[in-house]
């Protein structure tokens, strides 16, 4: 069965949320160890459980495409989760970075 084109965006999205999600986590290691904070260590985990929650996506979209398969309104609403999600890390790893 071919992937659709909502489930290829959300697959690609998802890739790049890793992406994203490693180089916040990257940067907020760095600063646990210069600052020792209990808020930077919150931001690691955050990164870490979201990294893993794109991965297991991810997994799925390519293991399992019949769950979303049957539905074009639900291989839609994947791919828009997917997009908001995306758009909030670029938010968060620009303010990040800078």
């Amino acid at each position: 069965m071919a992937m659709g084109t909502e489930l290829l965006i959300a697959s690609t999205l998802a890739g790049l949320n890793i992406v994203l999600l490693g180089a916040l986590t990257f940067v907020w290691a760095r600063n646990y160890r210069t600052f020792r904070t209990n808020t930077i260590l919150g931001l690691i985990a955050f990164g870490a459980v979201m990294a893993v929650e794109n991965a297991v996506a991810l997994y799925f979209f390519f293991t399992m495409q019949m769950f979303y398969g049957s539905d074009p309104t639900v291989q839609g609403a994947v791919a828009v989760l997917r997009a908001l999600q995306f758009v909030a890390l670029v938010f968060l790893t620009w303010v990040t970075v800078k």
